[in-house]
């Protein structure tokens, strides 16, 4: 694939995040091919360096163990509706007897694996213990850092996702502070997807902007490097809808965009930050069928899951939920809204295949 249209500047934290990806790529790929060690660069701390070593080796175990489900994933999608947003059970066990996964009962994953199509796509990796005690610290300091916005987000009604049923305090009342707030450099109010431009969202207008995405660099360079061996298409998509961005932004002369920009680390568009609640099952459909969003948790909850009725999958810890666990859980949720690649005027990137996505490289 050709990347001759990317632009990353030297003094964007990108640049220390694709360095990342890069080294975690070449790390995986040694490993699976017993190739030579790889030197990382200079460029990259001890504590990032540690981060991608982890994170590559959960990568190969995972892809050393291939679940294969009788679901074609991409006719799959087709059959959802935008209106379909996962919460009427009746119309999800029609769905379920049209596309059965091929096996009886539910599924319990424990062990890192990736999930497999009929027609060898990937549609799911799980990397449990893929994150270093020093990320899984950032993550929850920069969550405490934003507990003022967490705080304001939970409503007394309304949509589930900042609806204060859905929300526990963490153990002891002394947890992270409940609330469910979106981060992102381009961020297209509900109904207003390619009518107008984006704006850089609300969490991220203030005076604590810049020490907020300095906070969140690290986990956000770590879940980027998962995504450049996940899906180097998706990746490299995401890195050029930013290097577009930043010239739109700079021509329209859009407020904030391009100095945050300068310290946005994730090839993601957008993050969402969830703390202490429970996830009811249901759908995004926001996020691009094709990509994969990435969801890190944290905390010292027990007994919590991730399930995907759809697939008749639950994962330890398409359509998912999080059940509540007992303790304090900290979840972020990295994705890609379709409308900022329409907008950056980016193509679709397609499907994570098996064949020759591993190996790629640019």
């Amino acid at each position: 694939m050709s990347t001759c249209d990317i632009k990353i500047w030297c003094t964007w934290a990108l640049a220390i995040t694709h360095e990342a990806g890069a080294y975690t790529e070449q790390k995986f790929n040694a490993e699976k091919t017993g190739g030579e060690p790889v030197i990382p660069s200079p460029n990259l701390d001890t504590d990032l360096v540690m981060a991608c070593d982890r994170l590559a080796d959960v990568l190969i175990k995972a892809y050393k163990n291939p679940i294969k489900i009788q679901i074609d994933i991409a006719r799959y999608s087709k059959l959802i509706s935008p209106k379909n947003t996962g919460h009427n059970e009746e119309k999800e066990e029609k769905l379920l007897e049209r596309c059965p996964p091929g096996h009886e009962g539910t599924k319990v994953v424990d062990k890192p694996a990736t999930i497999i199509d009929v027609s060898g796509t990937i549609i799911a990796w799980y990397l449990p213990d893929a994150l270093t005690e020093t990320t899984q610290k950032e993550i929850r300091a920069a969550t405490d850092l934003l507990g003022p916005s967490l705080e304001k987000s939970v409503k007394a009604d309304g949509n589930w996702r900042y609806n204060q049923e859905w929300f526990k305090q963490g153990s002891e009342n002394v947890g992270s502070t409940p609330g469910c707030i979106n981060l992102s450099p381009a961020w297209f109010q509900q109904g207003h997807e390619n009518l107008s431009d984006p704006e850089v969202s609300a969490s991220l207008k203030g005076p604590s902007s810049e020490n907020i995405l300095k906070a969140i660099a690290r986990p956000a360079a770590i879940a980027s490097a998962a995504l450049r061996v996940m899906h180097p298409q998706q990746y490299f998509a995401g890195l050029r809808a930013l290097s577009h961005l930043r010239d739109k932004a700079v021509s329209k002369e859009l407020p904030q965009m391009p100095e945050t920009l300068q310290y946005w680390a994730s090839v993601f568009n957008s993050l969402s930050i969830i703390s202490n609640r429970e996830t009811p099952n249901h759908r995004d459909h926001l996020s691009i069928p094709e990509c994969f969003d990435i969801l890190t948790t944290v905390g010292n909850y027990s007994n919590a899951r991730m399930s995907m009725p759809s697939l008749q999958l639950e994962f330890r810890i398409v359509r998912h939920g999080v059940d509540g666990g007992e303790g304090d859980r900290i979840a972020w949720a990295w994705y890609m809204r379709d409308s900022v690649h329409i907008y950056a005027g980016v193509p679709s990137c397609g499907w994570a295949m098996v064949e020759g996505h591993i190996l790629s490289t640019v």
